[in-house]
């Protein structure tokens, strides 16, 4: 495993001067509902509205200057593009981001917000991963991977880091989603190496499963065709993300779409928080699976609030 604590701490200090310390947020009336103390680590408040932006953060800040003027490039359905052209733009430094036809409407107008120049391509991973080659092929320009790069884990290892700074009492277990298993691997290596007893979970879409069946069956898939309202979670398993998952996470729960509509609209309701439709998937499989949270202190990482409010899933 090549990404440590160290390397979170240090990504930490890299890149505190521009992200936003986000508050831990409960609810008396959820905890009630769902049968144990829930604590929810607000990365909807985050800059760009989501975590992606510490992972982003310190791998711009990673590169030298001479890198940096060729640019960076990636691929996203919304929050990392965004994220990554927002840092970029703090160093001056052009960003291309690859971007699928159907990402919602708001993160494709955040992406061209902050800066960056925007290549459309059909909605699979094939055609994400090919026009990122060709372009970089024509223009020398520097990938920054959303999830499968030691820089980008260590950045979003952050959100746990922090976590564990600001709860004052011991928890039990550590929820984040998973998609391309950036949050997740983070969060566990960041949990594993620096506490014991804290069991991380991670909670995927059962129409986004490819992460659960590669840890449950020890082979990570390459080819998957997600259907999922939870766009931030359509991206298959990283390499990287995958070897640290199936060594550090204790489990992976699925969840139905439903559920997330049914989870996302208690977080708006009840913690009066807007959140996506990724972020409630936690809250979501602990609904599926109560009987694993029963009187249970749970932290769980709210991902991101980009939520495109023409098309809510009620």
């Amino acid at each position: 495993m090549t990404v440590t604590l160290k390397d979170i701490q240090q990504a930490y200090g890299r890149i505190q001067p521009y992200i936003h310390r986000t508050p831990i947020l409960q609810s008396r009336a959820l905890n009630q509902i769902i049968g144990c103390e829930l604590l929810f680590k607000a990365e909807n408040l985050q800059k760009i509205g989501a975590f992606k932006a510490r992972g982003a953060c310190n791998a711009v800040f990673s590169l030298d200057d001479a890198s940096l003027q060729q640019g960076v490039i990636t691929h996203s359905s919304g929050n990392h593009g965004a994220a990554l052209a927002w840092a970029a733009a703090l160093r001056g430094a052009p960003c291309t981001v690859v971007m699928p036809e159907n990402a919602p409407s708001v993160k494709k107008a955040a992406v061209a917000g902050y800066g960056a120049s925007i290549e459309f391509c059909e909605s699979n991973m094939a055609a994400r991963e090919g026009t990122v080659a060709r372009l970089i092929k024509e223009q020398g320009t520097n990938l920054v991977h959303p999830y499968d790069s030691d820089v980008i884990i260590a950045g979003q290892g952050t959100v746990a880091l922090e976590t564990l700074q600001q709860i004052e009492q011991p928890i039990d277990i550590m929820m984040a989603p998973v998609g391309g298993g950036g949050l997740l691997g983070g969060t566990s290596i960041c949990v594993k190496q620096s506490t014991t007893g804290i069991r991380v979970l991670g909670a995927e879409p059962e129409g986004a499963n490819d992460a659960w069946q590669g840890f449950k069956s020890g082979t990570r898939l390459t080819q998957f065709k997600p259907n999922t309202i939870a766009d931030g979670l359509r991206g298959t398993l990283g390499v990287r993300n995958f070897a640290i998952i199936r060594d550090q996470v204790d489990d992976i729960l699925l969840t139905s779409e439903k559920r997330i509509v049914e989870a996302m609209r208690l977080i708006w309701t009840r913690l009066k928080m807007v959140v996506e439709p990724s972020a409630a998937v936690p809250l979501a499989a602990i609904m599926d699976w109560p009987e694993q949270f029963q009187g249970k202190r749970v932290a769980i990482i709210l991902s991101g609030g980009n939520v495109d409010l023409d098309a809510l899933p009620w």
